[in-house]
């Protein structure tokens, strides 16, 4: 008696087309051209990329609205980064802000090494570019 997997593995029905190391390298190409196409877009509106394998952004970034990182593995922020609304870094591995950050609104900090580190006050004067609240 034949069994169906070994049909399935035979016709290569189950065998993946690319490897996990491969899918993980097209999704970070496809993650540094979105934000390609943000910034060729102008940077108009919200950049969303929560819950991505996203390692870095690319210098002298600026986002109209608001950037959404959380849940990320990254580590820090390109010089001259520029948020005209909320930045959020949420639950990443942040280690460090640019002192020069700018952020328009709200920066969220929740669950970060920074969060452990410092207090709102120390934040603040780390990074004076932030118009609205810090939450840690």
């Amino acid at each position: 008696m034949i069994k169906l997997l070994d049909i399935l593995r035979e016709n290569k029905i189950l065998v993946p087309r690319r490897s996990p190391e491969e899918r993980q390298k097209n999704y970070q190409i496809a993650l540094q051209k979105k934000i390609q196409q943000y910034i060729k877009d102008g940077g108009k509106g919200d950049l969303d990329l929560r819950n991505t394998p996203l390692q870095s952004l690319p210098p002298g970034l600026k986002v109209e609205g608001d950037l959404y990182l959380e849940s990320t593995p990254i580590q820090s922020l390109p010089p001259d980064l520029g948020v005209g609304g909320h930045l959020d870094l949420d639950y990443t591995s942040i280690q460090s802000l640019p002192p020069n950050l700018k952020v328009g609104d709200n920066l969220y900090l929740r669950g970060t090494p920074i969060s452990k580190k410092y207090t709102e006050e120390e934040v603040r004067k780390m990074v004076p570019g932030v118009k609205g609240d810090i939450f840690l």
